[in-house]
């Protein structure tokens, strides 16, 4: 396969404002990132502290999930409404109001109730700023002229590697919960506040012209009629279930599945989303080389197998290499789809929108599913399940070639 580069279109590379807006996206994902992975890192606290099975741990983390779908079928008719911009400001204000709330309703007052209601709203505001910070990402990257989105991705690792650090800090400090998420949320605020005024429009950077979002309901509701919309949502299904496993899971299965403290738990999540850190930095140039597809092909079977490496190999620097793998493998999978999502930029809200919803069906179902399998067969067997949705992304990521890419 030959690919048209992706420098073929660097009118806008040098355009004013454009490299500030992409900073700004930089700083907006690392955001992201660190509010997700604080709370992520510490679920063997919130489990303790509201006295939860593994099944029930499930069922709290599927309430992100729930919120996640509300936010993102919403998603698209807002930033078609309003802007990127304004939906980044909006949803990431209440993004970190639900958070505070969730670590008080966790911590201080050990209520499952208030904690899965926080946790919707939650996971509603972070659905909807995914959307509309993506829908950014690949306008500023196409306004640049070459593949961008993986190191946005990256940022969004940064922030999670941060997130991790600081939860398996306040793990070993036993900081209270609702003190350690409070504070990253007024921090992560402030900071997107600070960088929203050089976020520039998303629907005012084509080459020549000026693309037309879809304006209806109907109109974008109608994308979802698309094949390649959904075999692109079926790609990041598969690769946010396995990124997914390791955020839900994975300090939960060192400290249930291996035996080790909660600390050394959280520390082993902190290097999953570095080795995805890693992997969406390097993957700029990779793709650039090789093209979507293969590389696709070739981070599914890497997840594969890490996965087999951490599940049935009961040693502990084994295990490290397979979650290194699994991070790897698991990197470029939410970001390719995106870009896919975004080719057309008159769709690109409508698509990325649907396609974020069928990916976070993975958060969706992933919880209580691994959660679930988890109390019948243990938590490290649980994960197999993660291998089939894996196996499923690679074997459709032919949907996500650019349309512009020929097959010799």
């Amino acid at each position: 396969m030959t690919t048209t580069p992706a420098t073929a279109r660097p009118a806008h590379t040098h355009a004013p404002g454009v490299a500030a807006w992409r900073n700004a996206l930089f700083v907006v994902f690392a955001a992201c990132g660190i509010s997700i992975s604080s709370l992520a890192a510490r679920i063997p606290t919130i489990s303790l502290a509201l006295s939860l099975t593994t099944a029930e741990v499930g069922v709290l983390l599927s309430a992100m999930a729930v919120g996640s779908i509300i936010g993102l079928v919403a998603s698209g008719h807002l930033v078609a409404n309003i802007g990127a911009k304004r939906t980044i400001l909006l949803s990431y204000s209440v993004l970190a109001v639900s958070l505070a709330v969730a670590g008080f309703g966790i911590a201080a007052f050990g209520s499952f109730g208030l904690s899965f209601g926080a946790l919707i709203v939650l996971g509603a505001s972070m659905g909807t700023c995914d959307v509309a910070m993506n829908v950014s990402g690949a306008a500023n990257e196409r306004a640049i002229g070459r593949t961008v989105m993986p190191v946005y991705h990256a940022f969004f690792s940064i922030g999670t590697v941060i997130g991790a650090g600081l939860g398996s800090l306040a793990e070993a400090l036993d900081i209270p919960l609702q003190l350690h998420v409070t504070v990253l949320a007024i921090l992560t605020l402030a900071s997107i506040i600070l960088v929203s005024r050089f976020l520039l429009s998303e629907t005012a950077v084509a080459a020549g012209e000026e693309p037309h979002p879809t304006s209806t309901w109907r109109s974008r509701l109608a994308i979802w009629r698309d094949p390649r919309t959904l075999l692109i949502g079926l790609i990041v299904l598969g690769f946010a279930f396995t990124e997914g496993s390791s955020n839900d899971w994975l300090a939960y299965s060192m400290v249930h599945g291996h035996g080790t403290s909660r600390a050394i738990g959280a520390a082993v999540y902190g290097v999953f989303v570095a080795a995805m850190t890693i992997g969406r930095l390097a993957g700029v140039r990779v793709l650039d080389h090789f093209g979507r597809v293969p590389v696709l092909r070739a981070t599914a079977a890497l997840a594969a197998v890490g996965l087999l490496l951490f599940i049935f190999v009961p040693v502990f620097w084994i295990d490290m290499v397979g979650v290194v793998f699994w991070g790897l493998g698991a990197s470029l999978g939410f970001p390719v789809g995106m870009s896919a999502a975004a080719d057309d930029p008159r769709r690109a809200a409508a698509r990325v929108s649907a396609v974020a919803s069928i990916g976070y069906l993975a958060f969706l179902v992933g919880p209580p599913s691994i959660g679930f399998l988890g109390n019948q067969f243990g938590i490290l067997n649980a994960l197999l399940l993660v291998l089939l949705l894996v196996a499923m992304a690679g074997a459709v990521s032919f949907a996500a070639r650019k349309p512009q890419d020929v097959t010799s």
